[in-house]
């Protein structure tokens, strides 16, 4: 048995095959994973139930694993609390590129051929789709 952070076999598996440039999306739990995800990206399910796997959890845990140049969100209204969006953004390094864009670019982002991983997790929040691009590793 490996002792690491992750011990899911595929999930691991596919961070693995993550190279630069490539892009995951940790998907909420209103996400159509299968109409909104590029036909050829790997489905990790780990949405057993509503709030559990949470987003920022899995985000959490997939850092150790990966670097990020830049994380791509999903607009939400100006009236809207995202609370989500500020977790994310004190999880991430300042030095990387935050950018938001309106709902039907976010979806082509994450039906493009570069979308090779797709997480499905329980998050309940709205507009808690996180799209992100895969940095070198630093030697």
């Amino acid at each position: 048995m490996i002792k690491t952070d992750i011990i899911h076999p595929d999930l691991l598996q596919a961070l693995a095959q993550c190279g630069h440039k490539a892009n995951i999306l940790i998907a909420d739990a209103n996400y159509s994973f299968l109409t909104n995800t590029s036909p050829t990206a790997r489905i990790i399910w780990l949405n057993f139930t509503p709030g559990m796997l949470g987003s920022v959890f899995i985000l959490e845990k997939i850092l150790g694993y990966i670097n990020v140049e830049k994380a791509t969100l999903m607009a939400s209204p100006a009236e809207f609390d995202n609370t989500i969006d500020r977790e994310y953004r004190g999880m991430l390094s300042k030095a990387i590129e935050f950018e938001y864009v309106e709902r039907n670019t976010f979806y082509s982002l994450a039906k493009s051929s570069d979308t090779i991983l797709v997480i499905a997790s329980g998050e309940t929040r709205r507009f808690a789709n996180i799209l992100l691009t895969v940095a070198p590793t630093l030697i």
